[in-house]
């Protein structure tokens, strides 16, 4: 062979080995990342070809697959939808998903790896691959009581069971409906997603567990008479709390609401602290007890750490390193504490259940095709928040709160409610957000509750967490204890 022939042989191998090695990487190494590219219309044909499971709540499915006459062969659909969006999130063939339809999506679709037998099954019976129902956690009366006293103002409520960490209820508004991003025609949706982003209220962000935190206010005052019970006091010792305290190392001073007196001789028990919600009491207790104190009880009832429900869940903040008077603004939980209402949930959840923390979770049961069940949900203990002893006093004092304090809009005829407000700034030309956080029965509780409305919401710069929050949280309440008299809850 010449030079000129061997040369070009050299180089056709070379070629036919590129070739190869190419489609070796495609069809091998980079297979799934091409099926999971969002641009790869085979794929969506494929996933939308099979039939995904619904997500179910109380028994009735929610969300479910239905035959259509087009190249995506079913149309996810929705029921309630704008009810559920915080929960169920949406499934699009332009935006993908979100949601529960997010992280259950390979037990939805079927592939999941828990799956594998039946969809074995399925392939020798010659029969469609088809994915696994979700059953959730959400008690649907729960979830209509919770929306519908919320009605139109920006906020959100979680309720929790606080034996097992179940989520009863979890609400975001304002919220959306599924359905419009669920549609086959790329445009319509396109059209849809454009408007709920160009909304200033934010529809899209779930409130609950993953928008912006927030400053908890003096519903954080819980967390700091827990380090308070833990240190040695009790509910009877007496704590300063002045008409105006003095910030250290600044010209500002504390007050109380109104600038109102919390005792006539500037002290009063650690009790009629928090139950009339004392802002100087609980500001200088923050500052005795130090910041390392109460950042070690934070972090008991789950501050600064990640979690998912599934749903991933935006971590609680606390300050770095604040000095005194930051700590005094803090301990009211002010300055750069922020919690998502799932946290605030979580706490009163650890004190109703003698100061066990379970972890939270909003799916119960995954079933096969078949109705055979594939994965269920055990409670898990998440944290030993307090101790029981301490859980127990802690109860009477927020029961103190409601029966004659700031949450007495939360009252329950025949039922001891305990419960905390908090109303917290957000600046000075802003409303502040209400809260309240609660359990009830004190004695047995089956619910635990927050509730959060930003800036005031219909009431504005005049609200309070007892006028504002305390009435819907009231509502859930009463609604969860007549549900789980009936055996429904």
């Amino acid at each position: 062979m010449n030079e000129p022939a061997r040369r070009l042989s050299v180089v056709v191998l070379v070629l036919f080995l590129a070739l190869m090695g190419a489609a070796s990487y495609i069809q091998v190494i980079g297979a799934d990342d091409l099926n999971q590219d969002p641009r790869n219309v085979r794929t969506l044909y494929r996933e939308y070809g099979n039939f995904r499971g619904p997500i179910v709540v109380d028994g009735e499915a929610v969300v479910w697959s239905q035959p259509v006459d087009d190249p995506f062969n079913y149309q996810r659909s929705y029921t309630q939808g704008s009810l559920y969006a915080a929960a169920t999130g949406f499934y699009s063939i332009v935006y993908g998903r979100s949601g529960l339809e997010q992280t259950e999506n390979a037990l939805l679709n079927g592939s999941a790896d828990a799956l594998f037998w039946t969809r074995l099954g399925n392939l020798f019976a010659g029969e469609q691959q088809q994915g696994a129902s979700v059953e959730t956690t959400l008690s649907a009366g729960l979830q209509e009581v919770a929306a519908e006293q919320l009605g139109s103002q920006r906020g959100a409520v979680v309720a929790l069971d606080p034996a097992t960490g179940e989520v009863l209820a979890m609400v975001t508004s304002p919220t959306y409906d599924p359905a419009v991003l669920a549609g086959h025609d790329t445009a319509t949706v396109n059209e849809n997603y454009a408007e709920l982003l160009a909304r200033e209220d934010g529809p899209l962000i779930n409130r609950a567990i993953a928008g912006d935190t927030y400053p908890p206010g003096s519903t954080f005052k819980l967390v700091v008479a827990a380090a308070a019970l833990e240190g040695g006091y009790t509910p009877d010792t007496e704590l300063y709390g002045p008409q105006q305290l003095a910030l250290p190392g600044t010209s500002r001073t504390i007050s109380n609401f109104g600038d109102a007196e919390c005792a006539g001789d500037e002290y009063l028990p650690l009790s009629d602290a928090l139950r009339i919600s004392c802002n100087t009491a609980f500001a200088d207790l923050g500052m005795s007890l130090g910041w390392g104190v109460l950042e070690r009880k934070a972090r008991d009832f789950g501050w600064d750490e990640p979690l998912e429900i599934p749903l991933p869940v935006t971590a609680s903040r606390l300050p770095e390193s604040p000095n005194e008077s930051e700590t005094a603004m803090s301990a009211l939980g002010q300055f750069d504490v922020r919690a998502t209402p799932l946290q605030m949930a979580m706490v009163a959840s650890a004190i109703a259940n003698d100061g066990v923390l379970m972890k939270p979770y909003l799916v119960d049961t995954v079933r096969a095709s078949d109705l055979t069940v594939v994965s269920q949900t055990e409670p898990e203990e998440y944290r030993q928040s307090m101790s029981a002893e301490d859980a127990s006093d802690l109860t009477q004092m927020m029961v103190g709160a409601v029966s004659d304090g700031t949450g007495r809009a939360a009252r329950i005829d025949g039922v001891e409610v305990a419960g905390k407000t908090g109303t917290a700034q957000t600046g000075q030309d802003t409303p502040p957000h209400a809260w309240f956080v609660s359990f009830a029965p004190a004695d047995d509780p089956v619910i635990a509750v927050a509730v959060i409305v930003e800036e005031g919401g219909e009431t504005g710069s005049g609200a309070t967490g007892g006028s504002v929050a305390a009435p819907i949280a009231r509502s859930i309440m009463e609604r969860a204890i007549q549900l789980d008299a009936e055996g429904d809850l």
